[in-house]
């Protein structure tokens, strides 16, 4: 061995990102909280559906019950109540499917052949969603039932005990997640609006030092173009998230609680997410202006300075936006209110500039009216959004 070298030891860097997997876990509400919730609740509905079907009814085929408790354990009560519905109505078809034509036909290949046809069309129906492939799944599992049992009564029995262990997993395992902390994800909507206006106050932050220095270069210009084009994804993560968190509130008992009754709602919150989306279109236009029109002259670098403070002040707006709380939302949509007071100013100020400038505001060869234009369209979001959040902070009081 050569000295200095060692032999299993263990992987420290792992062991340690493990071990600040479990204390996320256990010191807040998160991702990872939400993963031991999952599986608990997963492992609890399975255990009660197992002993159901097994010591209660003494099920010839037990193992229907846990699967589907399992199945249908979603991150809202309201997808676990859907999916459920669908998963028993593509189980019940398959079986349907099968029992027809296993008394009609008998037994054998082209039976089997007609039963896939059939249940695999059903499965196509938009209706029965990601659940469709299991009309095809219970149509076989039936149709092994089906050949393996002797005399029509056991056939029967056998085919509607596979219904009925699956009713009674889907039933214990919405009781489950309905009755065991229910997940109620309101923070997602914040942690959506959150992300974005990371993104956008990350643009203006970048933005406003390399404008009040004067004309930015073309690598500068293009890098924000592109910035500003990724944030398609974002966007999409972003209503994703607002999504389930109005979803989580649906047929759930915890928005009963009284610690939940005051929260804002999600009207307010998407359409700030709405005017977020529009404002990080609108600098990706004022990054496309601002690199068509590069070339320097006299009356640029006073402009730009005017507007670069603007756009410090609508970074200060977006900031505010990165740490938005329901908990303290009335004096966050305040401060707000306050920011966007002080943007309006600055923009006026960039108006005022472009006057005493002398600066044509009509003219296409010059940047001037393109910038005005956004700062105003860019203005009116953020006044927008302040005044969405007034009005659900001060209604939820």
């Amino acid at each position: 061995m050569t000295p200095g070298t060692t032999t299993g030891r263990p992987d420290t860097g792992r062991f340690a990102a493990l071990t600040h997997w479990w204390r996320r876990a256990f010191s807040y509400s998160g991702d990872e909280r939400d993963t031991l919730l999952v599986i608990g609740k997963s492992a609890l509905a399975a255990t009660l559906a197992w002993a159901t079907s097994s010591y209660a009814l003494d099920a010839s085929s037990p193992a229907f019950a846990p699967f589907s408790a399992v199945l249908i354990m979603q991150v809202t009560v309201y997808r676990s109540v859907v999916q459920s519905l669908r998963y028993v109505g593509a189980v019940v078809a398959g079986v349907l499917v099968q029992a027809v034509l296993g008394f009609l036909a008998g037994p054998d290949l082209l039976t089997f052949v007609l039963v896939a046809l059939i249940a695999l069309t059903i499965g196509r129906w938009p209706v029965l969603g990601v659940q469709g492939p299991q009309v095809a799944t219970a149509a076989f599992f039936a149709f092994s039932t089906y050949t393996s049992s002797s005399g029509d009564s056991e056939r029967f029995s056998q085919l509607g005990e596979i219904v009925l262990l699956v009713l009674i997993g889907c039933a214990i395992g919405t009781a489950v997640n309905v009755l065991v902390a229910p997940p109620l994800r309101y923070r997602s909507a914040e942690y959506s609006i959150r992300s974005l206006a990371h993104t956008l106050h990350g643009l203006l932050a970048d933005m406003y030092p390399v404008l009040a220095e004067g004309v930015p270069d073309q690598d500068s210009t293009r890098q924000w173009r592109a910035r500003a084009a990724r944030t398609g994804g974002m966007i999409e993560q972003a209503r994703t998230g607002l999504r389930t968190a109005k979803e989580s509130a649906l047929l759930n008992p915890r928005r009963l609680m009284l610690r939940y009754r005051g929260h804002p709602g999600f009207q307010g919150y998407e359409a700030v997410l709405g005017a977020l989306e529009r404002r990080l279109y609108q600098v990706a236009a004022l990054a496309r202006g601002l690199d068509r029109y590069r070339e320097e002259d006299e009356a640029r670098r006073p402009f730009l300075l005017r507007y670069a403070a603007f756009l410090e002040s609508v970074g200060a707006v977006a900031e505010v936006l990165t740490t938005l709380d329901e908990t303290t939302l009335l004096p966050q949509a305040e401060e707000l209110d306050l920011l966007t007071d002080r943007s309006e100013a600055r923009r006026d100020e960039v108006i005022e500039e472009t006057r005493r400038l002398s600066l044509s505001l009509a003219d296409p060869s010059a940047p001037y009216g393109v910038l005005v234009t956004e700062a105003t369209r860019l203005l009116e979001e953020f006044r927008y959004t302040s005044d969405v959040l007034l009005h659900a902070a001060r209604s939820a009081e």
